[in-house]
């Protein structure tokens, strides 16, 4: 299955929990935080200004990004969890 976000809208490929400490020891899966990082998937077309204008996306696919912790719905797509977030809830782009 594939999904095309709309407007503004942003498909997130959260990466994986952690698991361990820095430490070495195991976290509980209770314990473990929602990641705030990932990988976009895919983008919509962009949100639309009051002269109906497309305002173009600052993310793309393939970009890593660093986002909120309580933004977006999560979605299952072939047995895979995905988030699906609003561009404004992506705070910044990770570059190495």
């Amino acid at each position: 299955m594939t999904l095309k976000p709309l407007g503004d809208r942003v498909l997130v490929k959260p990466a994986p929990k952690e698991e361990k400490t820095s430490t070495g020891l195991y976290i509980s899966s209770g314990a473990q935080e929602k990641p705030q990082r990932g990988q976009v998937v895919a983008v919509g077309a962009g949100k639309t200004n009051d002269k109906g204008e497309r305002i173009a996306m600052d993310v793309k696919p393939g970009d890593e990004v660093f986002y909120g912790k309580f933004g977006g719905n999560e979605v299952k797509i072939d047995g895979e969890d995905y988030l699906l977030l609003r561009a404004d809830d992506i705070y910044a782009i990770i570059e190495d």
